[in-house]
């Protein structure tokens, strides 16, 4: 098999992508991850609520259901071992209406089947006394104590990080085209070139249909289901302390009001099927509703403090449920497709489960050199007073702040970029180190932080883009008036 370009080629730089590659890179294997944008983390990964879920809303026996719980026993310990933000604020679900409550108690049973451990119905007196926010038409709620909250940027950059640490290959701006059988593996075609594997690891989000069905006479069909919405300033942060749900209906799991492992409060998601793969733009109609549903369950939104809104494309597949490993009729290939919500709590799980599956496939042995540990951008802001200064004394960077609603420096910004995968775009900046997340979105920090790229990366000024080749920040002729 020493003719393969690679052992595996992984589809994908979402959540699910980077994951499987980090727990592939625990075995002896040459293994690459092709992604089609210029970063990893810029889908579905991107565009999410941050939540990770307790487990209470899968059918019992499904993938949903069984990974969910596993990636929430996981995320902890992974967090501590790969830096980023994780918090545990729990969950409440709501019931507004005393005709509800059935539906209420058939998910806290539906929770307990699954495993989900402290859960609890709550009268309404008792969760307003926890949630002074929570509207008074609630009647009870159910409290699930593990559901927490994460970074999706931290989370995914960290599990690409580490995995190059341990030797994956990241191939960015690499779009499959096509994917075909050969003996012993698959010649995957890409806008540049093609490679070929022994095995092939399918996490193309909306994408990931069309790639199985090239391979596999077990069809999938994937729907994009668009969801939007709104992100407040941090001045709105307080305004609840756990993620608020509503009953969550045949869509998902509704529309919800949350704080952020950074300190804003995040409303959303919608629920629009679409036949467009591409399409995320929000429309005024549908964060009117978005808007509206939350304040049903929470109230005096401070809807002013909006600072921005956008909207993510969920990978929904016709049978409901995640669809994992080898559909059988196409050895050594192996999907993570339909991964929508709790794909992000779940891909941890996932990631393991599928790589233990593939290194078996191969036959490849456990590395003793694997290293799990990787070490997060150093945010000078949260130091205390004494260790900032010291630090700005060895590396004066680390003294220049660039963007000033979220106290990010040079040094912060220059590690990013230094970093593999590291920032290539203003995008890859922001979703690594905030920078132009606060208040202003961009609009003072944004030109240093451009000719800081263009520096780093020994590139025109003129050539920096927002999120890879189309988005330049800069156009026009030279000369021109």
């Amino acid at each position: 098999m020493s003719g393969f370009t690679y052992d595996v080629i992984i589809i994908g730089g979402g959540v699910a992508g980077c994951a499987v590659a980090r727990e592939l890179a625990r075995y002896r294997a040459r293994i690459a991850l092709l992604e089609r944008a210029e970063d990893v983390c810029s889908g579905a990964s991107k565009a999410n609520s941050g939540i990770v879920h307790a487990g209470f809303d899968a059918a019992p026996g499904t993938a949903k259901a069984r990974f969910n719980l596993l990636g929430n026993r996981q995320m902890g310990a992974l967090a501590r071992e790969l830096d980023f933000e994780f918090a545990r604020c729990g969950s409440l679900v709501l019931c507004l209406d005393e005709a509800d409550r059935p539906r209420l108690e058939a998910l806290a049973a539906r929770g307990r089947q699954n495993g989900v451990p402290g859960l609890e119905i709550l009268p309404g007196d008792e969760v307003r006394r926890r949630e002074p926010m929570v509207s008074e038409r609630c009647v009870a709620a159910l409290w699930a104590p593990t559901g927490g909250i994460v970074c999706p940027f931290g989370l995914t950059i960290a599990l690409a990080e580490n995995a190059c640490d341990n030797g994956v290959t990241f191939l960015p701006l690499t779009e499959v085209t096509a994917i075909a059988r050969m003996e012993g593996g698959y010649r995957v075609e890409t806008g540049r070139g093609a490679l070929t594997a022994r095995c092939v690891v399918n996490a193309a989000g909306v994408y990931a249909d069309v790639l199985h069905n090239q391979v596999s006479a077990r069809r999938l069909h994937i729907t994009p289901r668009k969801g939007d919405y709104c992100l407040l300033d941090k001045t709105a942060g307080g305004h609840v302390r756990s993620t608020i749900f509503q009953l969550p209906g045949v869509a998902g799991k509704g529309v919800l009001v949350t704080p952020t492992v950074h300190g804003n409060l995040l409303l959303g998601p919608t629920a629009t099927d679409q036949t467009d793969r591409e399409n995320t733009a929000t429309t005024a109609a549908e964060l009117d509703f978005l808007q509206r549903r939350a304040a049903e369950g929470v109230r005096a939104l401070p809807l002013r403090t909006v600072i921005t809104a956008f909207s993510g494309l969920r990978a929904h597949e016709d049978g409901g449920d995640f669809v994992l490993g080898s559909p059988g009729d196409a050895p050594g290939f192996f999907d993570a497709a339909g991964i929508e919500s709790p794909g992000l709590t779940s891909a941890p799980a996932i990631g393991r489960w599928l790589a233990e599956r593939v290194a078996a496939y191969l036959g490849a042995p456990p590395r003793a050199d694997w290293q799990p540990r990787r070490r997060g951008i150093l945010r000078a802001a949260s130091l205390p007073e004494e260790e900032r200064r010291a630090l700005i004394a060895r590396q004066p960077a680390y003294g220049a702040i660039v963007c000033r609603c979220e106290q990010i420096s040079e040094g912060e910004i220059l590690d990013a970029i230094a970093r593999t995968p590291g920032a290539r775009s203003l995008d890859g900046l922001k979703r690594r180190v905030r920078q132009g997340m606060g208040r202003c979105q961009g609009g003072f920090c944004t030109p240093r932080a451009m000719e800081l790229l263009a520096q780093a990366r020994g590139i025109p000024p003129e050539a920096v883009c927002k999120n890879g080749p189309g988005s330049r920040m800069i156009a026009g002729e030279e000369g021109a008036q």
